[in-house]
């Protein structure tokens, strides 16, 4: 993680992301996933150029199962994007950072 993403667990999940004031932006990962590790960089980057109008949030589904599943998270990466504590938007697989902006600015 870093000073622009967050990490949010199953127990820090309603806090962090369904009572967030701002729109939030959540990836679905693990650290085995080398397309999750790709992507990442674009999300930090994404975190800091968004700051104040979005947060970006990490969730590591291998230590924390039950929000993934509670979402219908079948594959990773996944990102999904929370607006006033639901879910507006939903994408799967890693894209170019271009292509995400293009994708949460739709979402926002």
């Amino acid at each position: 993680m870093s000073d622009h993403t967050v990490a949010v667990t199953d127990g820090s999940f309603s806090k962090d992301v369904l009572e967030s004031n701002e729109p939030v932006l959540v990836d679905f990962w693990a650290e085995w996933c080398g397309p999750c590790r790709m992507v990442a960089p674009a999300l930090d980057e994404i975190g800091a150029e968004y700051q104040g109008r979005l947060k970006v949030a990490k969730v590591n589904i291998d230590s924390n199962p039950e929000t993934p599943t509670k979402y219908g998270v079948r594959s990773i990466p996944t990102f999904i994007v929370f607006k006033g504590g639901k879910p507006v938007a939903q994408q799967m697989g890693a894209m170019p950072k271009s292509q995400l902006k293009a994708w949460v600015d739709s979402a926002l």
